[in-house]
């Protein structure tokens, strides 16, 4: 009976063994979410489609995409409210391809 016992404990390590090299080597592609600093003013490039109907720029758009967990916080700003929620951010938001978040 102890070369039974031994099979399962060689075969447990195995594959715990297995399944902690498959975590390591994983681990290491998956990418890692960078913290984003919401910062409207890195929104400025944005400001002529905002305010205007002029397409937004390639810059603009960058900026939306990297602002993008933000934007509620600054449509429920009193100060940023009034571009953030108008019909031209719906527009820039669908130009840019970024989802016009739902708050």
């Amino acid at each position: 009976m102890k070369k039974n016992n031994n099979n399962v404990s060689g075969a447990f390590i195995f594959m715990a063994s297995a399944l902690l090299l498959a975590t390591v080597v994983f681990s290491r592609e998956l990418p890692v979410p960078e913290a984003v600093t919401c910062n409207p003013s890195q929104l400025t490039p944005c400001l002529p489609a905002f305010t205007w109907t002029a397409p937004p720029s390639t810059v603009c758009c960058n900026s939306l995409r990297q602002q993008r967990p933000c934007l509620c916080t600054y449509l429920r700003n009193p100060l940023y409210k009034q571009y953030y929620d108008s019909p031209n951010s719906r527009r820039i938001a669908v130009t840019c391809g970024v989802p016009f978040p739902r708050c």
